[in-house]
């Protein structure tokens, strides 16, 4: 039969070369076959065959790329990616019609002949000259298997398959030389096997069990006769013969695959009568491939484990060698992805942020002392179309995430605590922390050169009414910017940088954060994954684990299996025990009586700091409990908008600070991913807290009733309501605090006190 190409018949060029194939390889048969001796005929001088008597190691057990199906912790499906929609069966689970019937249309004698048929060859060129033209094809299953391969060795690259399936004499020489090969290696049974695993039958469906599936839903095993001559005979040219595309065109050729299986004895007349009565029965199941269809959310999430694939050096050493490997396939990767906990994160932005709303909104929950990532979601499902993106903002771009991250506000000065106690100072260390201030300068840093204020920038304070002195417990409490910027400068950046090295915090572009007194405001952009995992340091006592994504991987090859090497978590000590507790001392209290009283969990050892950019375009909320970590944050993905006046899950907004949005996600997702879990104590430290000397001056007031002095206590809260005074967790403009909310502190910094 003609072997045509997907898409209809041969061209003239490809028949003349075909009709000269088929004459010199049957010139060749008759010969006696001495192909290394007719190879020299002036074939290589034409870049016909570079090396005659060379061929490929894996002809024997071809390579074929499989579906990849990524799974949770737990073992259930999370998606399946290909770039070849196949699974390989044995031949004894695929169906004996399925057998017959390819063999009765493509090379009825195969079980007679070796690698090449002479009968056929002799046949074709008679036909041939009749016609002059191409009538007939010579090719056996053999031969159709070796180009397969060579097409499938291609892969996507437009210029390999074009040589695999030129129309040339050297091609067809050694094409057969190879299939010669496969001959005296492999058993009729293997090379059929083999065959029916590989070649394309249309439909994106790359091999006899994924063309039963996409066709009929059913096994391979268990296809019937009419079916079975349906598939059988969409090989010669799938599009033509698309069955989905085309009822009376695959009608027609299934009928004739019938009439040729009993033609060759394999039916009786008729049954092949009755078969071709019967309908096609199509039962079409539509391909599911890629991230876009993982359940729960998880889309981004399987999206990074591939990220991880084709970046990490433990899965081959070239881009290249990872790229062929995941495109290969048949691998089964089990990822660190808890269903418990993944679900509560997409439930909980589900909630919180709608997907049509301006802004959107990512989370990720990280287990502390494994690194392990247990949920990652965002509000604005993964895709292409409106209100969908293909960008996870929980990652480095690097990883498919934004370009650099978002900037994190407050949320940064935990660091900024530790790198002080790692220093030594005491944890009620005091600062004149004034509402407003230049920021001091100069400032050492890790080199010889200092920071030094040349423009006279200056920092304030979210409130007039917030000023000094505060120590260290209550400026965490409310997130005093001058303060934390007065530690940085008795300690000099260094000492930060130490700390944010040791937490592997950089930028989301990663590049490291620049040596300069206005980071202790969380004016560089950092992706949640990374705040998550820092902050998950915290809670392990200090020790910093790499965050991972997959526990195994085992790839199929054939009838073999074998397990990959996976990258492992690097765990290490960031900072001293006591320096550990000591903050997680400070940001329970923000969540007890802080700016984060809002996402506080009930009956939890819990801890957390909210965050508020500059011009409110970003809000954050980062907190753990000893045995699990999460970042969530709310924003402009483009930076663009202000969240001022706005509509977030169907709340309305005066301003958002990160207590009011990010907090109740995070306390939400926790919650859910938590329950019926123990979540584990923390080693509290006992700070001395000597009577708070602020609460008569309207500073702030007492961490039990200042609700509105909180992390987004703002400018006219202070002045109306004298601070402490005010029960501003009554209100409902914002998370506990006062009716009338605060101002930017300006300069550009992106640091909000919230």
């Amino acid at each position: 039969m003609p072997k045509k190409r997907s898409g209809g018949g041969l061209s003239p060029t490809q028949q003349a070369a075909k009709f000269l194939g088929v004459s010199v390889l049957a010139g060749a048969v008759l010969a006696g076959i001495a192909l290394p001796a007719f190879g020299a005929l002036g074939l290589v001088a034409k870049g016909s065959v570079e090396s005659f008597d060379e061929l490929p190691v894996n002809l024997k057990s071809p390579p074929l790329s499989q579906r990849t199906t990524i799974l949770d912790s737990e073992g259930g499906q999370i998606a399946t990616v290909y770039s070849r929609d196949r699974t390989v069966v044995d031949l004894k689970n695929i169906s004996p019609f399925m057998q017959k019937a390819i063999v009765a249309i493509e090379d009825s004698r195969f079980y007679e002949h070796g690698a090449v048929d002479l009968k056929g060859v002799l046949r074709a060129l008679n036909k041939n000259v009749q016609s002059s033209g191409v009538a007939q094809g010579a090719s056996t299953l053999t031969q159709q298997l070796v180009k397969n391969v060579a097409i499938e060795e291609a892969g996507d690259d437009p210029t390999k398959v074009a040589q695999a399936t030129q129309q040339t004499i050297g091609r067809k020489i050694k094409e057969l030389k190879y299939a010669i090969q496969l001959e005296e290696e492999l058993s009729k049974k293997k090379i059929l096997e083999n065959y029916l695993n590989i070649t394309f039958f249309g439909e994106q469906a790359y091999g006899v069990e994924a063309a039963s599936q996409r066709y009929f839903s059913t096994h391979a095993k268990s296809l019937t006769l009419p079916q079975a001559a349906l598939l059988a005979g969409i090989v010669q040219s799938p599009s033509r013969y698309d069955p989905v595309n085309d009822e009376a065109e695959a009608t027609k050729r299934r009928n004739t695959v019938l009439a040729r299986m009993a033609e060759v004895g394999d039916i009786s007349e008729a049954e092949a009568a009755v078969a071709q009565k019967a309908p096609l029965g199509l039962n079409v199941k539509k391909p599911k491939n890629g991230c876009i269809t993982a359940v729960q959310g998880a889309s981004f999430f399987c999206k990074y484990v591939e990220r991880v694939f084709l970046s990490d050096p433990v899965f081959g050493k070239t881009k290249e060698q990872r790229a062929k490997i995941w495109n290969q396939g048949g691998l089964t990767v089990r990822t660190t992805l808890e269903p418990q906990a993944q679900k509560s994160v997409q439930s909980s932005l589900k909630d919180h942020v709608y997907k049509s709303d301006k802004v959107a909104g990512a989370a990720t929950l990280v287990e502390p002392g494994t690194g392990k990532i247990l949920g990652m979601g965002q509000s604005k499902p993964y895709g292409y179309g409106k209100n969908e993106t293909e960008y996870n903002y929980s990652v480095g771009s690097s990883m498919g995430g934004s370009n650099f991250g978002f900037p994190t506000g407050s949320t940064f000065k935990p660091f900024v605590a530790a790198a002080a106690l790692e220093e030594g100072r005491p944890p009620n260390q005091e600062y004149s922390s004034p509402y407003q201030m230049p920021y001091p300068s100069p400032v050492q840093t890790c080199g010889s050169k200092p920071w030094v204020n040349t423009n006279g920038e200056k920092l304030e304070n979210e409130s007039e009414s917030e000023k000094g002195p505060f120590q260290l417990r209550k400026a965490m409490e409310l997130s005093v910017n001058t303060y934390f910027v007065q530690m940085i400068s008795d300690i000099g950046l260094c000492p930060v940088v130490k700390m944010t090295d040791a937490l592997h915090v950089v930028q989301g572009n990663g590049d490291k954060l620049p040596e300069v007194p206005a980071i202790a405001l969380g004016s560089k952009g950092i992706s949640p994954l990374t705040m998550a995992t820092a902050y998950a340091a915290f809670a392990s006592r200090g020790m910093y684990c790499t965050p991972i994504a997959i526990e195994s991987i085992t790839q199929k090859i054939g009838d073999q299996k074998k397990s990959l090497e996976v990258p492992k978590s690097t765990c290490s000590r960031a900072m001293s025990e006591k320096t550990a507790d000591t903050v997680n001392t400070l940001l329970s209290g923000v969540v007890d009586s802080g700016t984060g009283k809002q996402a506080g969990l009930d009956g939890r050892d819990n801890a957390g700091k909210t965050g508020t950019t500059d011009s409110r375009k970003n809000a954050w909320f980062v907190g753990y409990t000893p045995k699990l970590s999460g970042a969530v944050w709310v924003g402009s993905a483009t930076q663009k908008v202000e969240m001022t006046n706005i509509w977030i899950g169907g709340h309305f907004h005066d301003q958002v600070y990160g207590g009011d949005t990010p907090g109740p996600i995070w306390r939400d997702a926790m919650t859910g991913a938590l329950e019926g879990k123990d979540s584990g104590q923390f080693n509290i430290v006992s700070i001395p807290n000597p009577p708070d000397k602020n609460r008569d001056k309207g500073n702030g007031g007492a961490s039990q009733d200042d609700g509105g002095n909180g992390d987004h206590g703002g400018f006219l809260t202070g002045l109306l309501t004298n601070g402490g005074n005010s029960n501003g967790g009554n209100s409902t403009a914002g998370d506990g605090g006062g009716f009338f909310q605060g101002q930017s502190n300006g300069n550009g910094n992106g640091g909000r006190r919230g």
